[in-house]
């Protein structure tokens, strides 16, 4: 038994280990001075420590813009997947609306569409629709995930029903008890999805890509790629400079809500 639970601990110490050595090889590298980087030799910390780097992504790239598009794209999208899987998963949980099963089986089957399909579709839509480099265009076709309505569908199933009984007995309708009851019961559920939904849109890299050719529509993920040119050949410094400063913003709001991030894929699914 021992020895089981050590091999267990051994796998999952090597799991974090190669999850984790990326991250901080890509940090090394943008501390490094060029001639260590493309030394050859193997150095897992820099001999000579350096944030010229980080100078030469904030001067040569407009890093602040990306930034902020970036910003803007993930929390609009944010904000409007949380609304629109609050209100569904709300109809398919707890209002007796005709047909709800077959509505959320719908909403279901749309995780099985791999995004591929409906990326021309959208594109020339939001080209007819002239949204193209704009930040409507990059959220417009993001609004609905049926990936949010399943699981909030799950955790509004788990309410206790006197809630929402009592709410009703005491004269509320439907979206006064949404408001009032649900959405505060379960806002531990709905930070964590919002979060996922966060740094989901923050790495995105082929719809910005395809929506925002301007450069100063351009969001984090697709800038980034300007370093690959710079000085005639692929600028690693700053490229993992401006990497490192990219995932700030997502792994600080994985690490503030992972608690709760956990028990939400723990409670999903088990009650039907």
């Amino acid at each position: 038994m021992v020895a089981r639970g050590f091999w267990v601990h051994a796998l999952l110490g090597l799991a974090c280990l190669l999850i984790v050595f990326p991250m901080v090889w890509m940090f090394s590298t943008a501390v490094k001075p060029p001639h260590e980087i493309f030394a050859g030799a193997f150095h897992l910390w820099p001999e000579t420590f350096t944030l010229a780097n980080f100078h030469t992504a904030m001067t040569q790239v407009p890093i602040v813009r990306l930034f902020l598009n970036s910003l803007v794209v993930a929390v609009g999208v944010t904000l409007a997947q949380a609304l629109t899987s609050i209100l569904a998963a709300y109809a398919c949980a707890l209002v007796p609306v005709p047909g709800r099963n077959v509505w959320f089986a719908l909403f279901v089957a749309t995780m099985m569409v791999p995004f591929q399909v409906t990326m021309i579709p959208n594109y020339l839509l939001m080209s007819k629709l002239n949204l193209l480099n704009t930040y409507a265009g990059l959220v417009i076709p993001q609004v609905i995930t049926g990936y949010g309505i399943f699981m909030l569908r799950q955790t509004f199933k788990d309410l206790p029903r006197s809630l929402v009984e009592a709410s009703i007995l005491d004269g509320a309708n439907s979206w006064q008890t949404l408001w009032r009851v649900v959405v505060p019961a379960t806002r531990t559920a709905i930070s964590a999805l919002a979060i996922l939904f966060f740094i989901n849109t923050w790495n995105q890299y082929l719809w910005p890509l395809l929506v925002a050719t301007d450069t100063h529509m351009k969001t984090l993920p697709v800038g980034m790629q300007e370093f690959v040119n710079l000085e005639g050949g692929t600028n690693w410094g700053p490229l993992m400079a401006a990497a490192s400063m990219a995932i700030v913003p997502a792994l600080g709001a994985y690490l503030l809500a992972q608690r709760y991030i956990l028990e939400s894929f723990l409670t999903a699914g088990l009650k039907e």
